[in-house]
């Protein structure tokens, strides 16, 4: 769970300053996470890189960050499993996030997806955070 709360506040101070790319680290549930915000349109691209250095080689995500006319398409998000923590909901429990306008990451036994496209599949799962 840190790594999903590591690359959510990368994103939002690169969002906070203007930037334009972000980079963090390359994990498969960090992918996943880039994926699903890609999707809702809070990224508009994503790359996976690799660094080759003298004694090893790493991997990493490029993530561009979407903005309209000028504005950042996020404006913050909420962490809602924690390690110390986890919540859980069923397909009943799935509301809207901030009355339609902001979306939730949900990690299910099909992967991980949006809390509106769990509820198309009538899937609940891990909520771990919501982005508006």
């Amino acid at each position: 769970m840190h790594t999903i709360a590591d690359l959510l506040i990368r994103i939002k101070n690169a969002y906070l300053v203007s930037h334009e790319t972000v980079v963090a680290p390359f994990s498969k549930m960090r992918l996943q996470v880039a994926t699903v915000l890609k999707e809702q349109g809070y990224l508009s691209t994503i790359e996976r890189k690799k660094k080759k250095t003298a004694k090893s080689e790493h991997e990493y995500l490029e993530l561009t960050l979407s903005y309209t006319d000028g504005l950042p398409a996020m404006t913050n998000m909420r962490m809602i499993s924690r390690p110390s923590r986890h919540m859980y909901v069923g397909v009943s429990d799935l509301k809207p996030v901030r009355s339609g306008n902001g979306v939730a990451v949900i990690s299910t036994s099909q992967g991980i997806m949006s809390s509106k496209e769990a509820r198309a599949k009538k899937i609940g799962g891990e909520i771990l955070f919501e982005i508006w």
